[in-house]
């Protein structure tokens, strides 16, 4: 085995510790090893089902198949999920390790990134791109005062998001 990047690529025919040998088609895929993967995500485009196993797996950090069908409304088949968890590998969502008997899936991605990727599309799609229309939304949905504290920190913001503004 040698580490390249953020995979580490088993070559040749010896198995590594814990490997499933029957596993045919996992001898040549790339092992993801959950340290180095902490990857930033560009745009991730997730679909409904994308989204809500990313949304699972970055609650409990770790799962197997079966404990994500298990929070998935309308579970599909496990292969179907297990499909899905092999797409959303090879975008680079995703890792895996070999635990036991069966893989547990993880985040591949921070999930401030994730985050921040999540509500730039919610900004696009519901506030037509305005980030202050996003902004004000998220202000009158509580309904309460905000405190001092919180005042000044989203004027210092504000100020330094128009400043950045008129310097570009």
């Amino acid at each position: 085995m040698k580490e390249r990047g953020l995979e580490c690529y088993h070559r040749g025919l010896t198995a590594r510790p814990g490997a499933n040998i029957f596993a045919v088609r996992e001898k040549n895929r790339p092992i993801r090893v959950h340290r180095f993967l902490m990857t930033r995500l560009t745009n991730a485009n997730l679909t409904r089902r994308e989204a809500q196993i990313m949304e699972i797996l970055h609650r409990h950090r770790r799962a197997t198949v079966e404990e994500i069908r298990a929070e998935l409304p309308d579970a599909p088949s496990p292969s179907s999920v297990r499909k899905l968890l092999d797409i959303m590998i090879d975008r680079r969502l995703l890792g895996r390790e070999y635990d036991g008997p069966r893989f547990v899936y993880f985040p591949a991605v921070a999930p401030e990134d994730a985050s921040r990727s999540a509500l730039k599309q919610l900004v696009r799609t519901f506030f037509n791109n305005s980030p202050g229309s996003a902004a004000a939304a998220l202000l009158d949905m509580t309904g309460e005062p905000i405190s001092d504290d919180e005042y000044k920190r989203l004027s210092a913001l504000l100020k330094r998001a128009r400043e950045q503004g008129v310097r570009r």
